[in-house]
């Protein structure tokens, strides 16, 4: 379908994955902009769309009516016409092990702008590799956005793993008018470390104690405070199917920064490398004097875009990831953002757009 007044967006540039079409989309429907996006996945061994990214672009044109043309496994082109963000149940169904996180991450900021409540009902992996484990984002990542002035309600149902999936996780999320500005410059002094450390299916307990040990290994040489890490082995009943481990650690400062590291185990490595893998990551942050860990980094960048204000966030130097979220939301929208470099760390500096929900009745709290 032919229209002039598509916006067009490559989407081999940086990053060159899934994550310029999630946040083009994101975008897209935010700012009622048509979109076309080509090279999709170009930077990829498989370019194009795989089942998670199928499964993205349908749920959010559920979320706002909106119109998809060309979309289908392995399209590295796509048309997207939105409408209006709608509220009640959507459900976003991979059917692979693709990850529910990575559907979360895409479709979080249009449903906060939506007219009423929004359930997501997300089928697919819940703990995956190259995507942030289910904990993660509601331990670590949800804290962070609540900064914001937003947050969601999550039911994991059942856990799903590679290479089978199955999984299922429950969201709601309450709309907002606004989100505030944030200033996270200060990590502070360690006040605790937390975490889990679990397997599932057939794999022995002693493997996610050894992950434990790991992390606390490495935790110790950051602060001398006692890492409250929980072992368990996850029940049938919410893990039926697959074997897996992993770790999920979280770091709080005394300036309420929340940071965190996080590692799946795998056959050829050792678990309590794995651990370590975990804690390096808090370690990373916390020598630079980051308020966010690598991975949240670059989940901050939409919301401090939408945000009614200035926000200022230290980190870690920029990963990719972020530099691909900076560019796709200063094509889309007329954010602007200011890195200042030094001593190893960054602060991103963001003057935001200060988007109002004009969905949502004015003065209504009855969400």
């Amino acid at each position: 379908m032919a229209d002039t007044q598509l916006f067009e967006i490559d989407g081999s540039v940086l990053e060159g994955g899934g994550q310029i079409l999630r946040m083009a989309l994101c975008f897209s429907v935010l700012t009622k902009t048509p979109v076309r996006i080509r090279n999709i996945r170009q930077g990829r061994k498989k370019p194009g769309l795989a089942a998670q990214h199928l499964a993205g672009v349908e749920l959010m044109r559920d979320i706002c009516q909106g119109r998809l043309y060309k979309a289908c496994l392995g399209s590295t082109e796509i048309e997207f016409y939105p409408g209006h963000i709608e509220h009640g149940r959507f459900v976003g169904h991979i059917q692979t092990a693709g990850s529910i996180t990575l559907l979360l991450q895409a479709t979080l900021p249009v449903a906060i702008f939506s007219s009423g409540p929004v359930t997501l009902d997300l089928r697919g992996g819940t703990n995956t590799d190259l995507a942030p484990q289910v904990d993660f984002l509601t331990e670590i990542f949800r804290p962070n956005m609540e900064r914001f002035g937003a947050s969601f309600d999550f039911d994991l149902i059942r856990r799903g793993y590679f290479p089978k999936g199955g999984g299922q996780c429950v969201i709601e999320v309450r709309p907002v008018q606004s989100l505030r500005p944030v200033t996270m410059v200060d990590v502070g002094s360690v006040t605790r470390f937390f975490g889990w450390s679990y397997v599932a299916g057939v794999l022995p307990l002693k493997i996610a104690h050894e992950m434990s040990s790991g992390a606390k290994s490495i935790l110790n040489q950051i602060a001398n405070s006692r890492a409250d890490i929980e072992v368990y082995k996850e029940s049938m009943d919410m893990a039926p199917e697959g074997n897996c481990s992993g770790i999920i650690i979280g770091c709080e400062t005394s300036t309420g920064a929340i940071l965190g590291g996080s590692a799946l185990g795998e056959a050829r490595k050792k678990s309590f490398q794995s651990g370590e893998e975990a804690a390096h990551e808090i370690q990373s942050a916390i020598s630079v004097g980051a308020c966010v860990d690598r991975h949240v980094q670059d989940m901050m960048i939409i919301l401090m875009a939408l945000a009614d204000g200035t926000s200022r966030i230290r980190t870690e130097p920029l990963t990719m990831h972020t530099k691909t979220a900076i560019y796709v939301t200063e094509l889309m929208t007329k954010a602007k953002f200011n890195i200042i470099e030094g001593n190893g760390s960054a602060i991103i500096e963001c003057v935001g757009i200060g988007l109002r929900n004009i969905n949502l009745p004015k003065n209504n709290t009855s969400y």
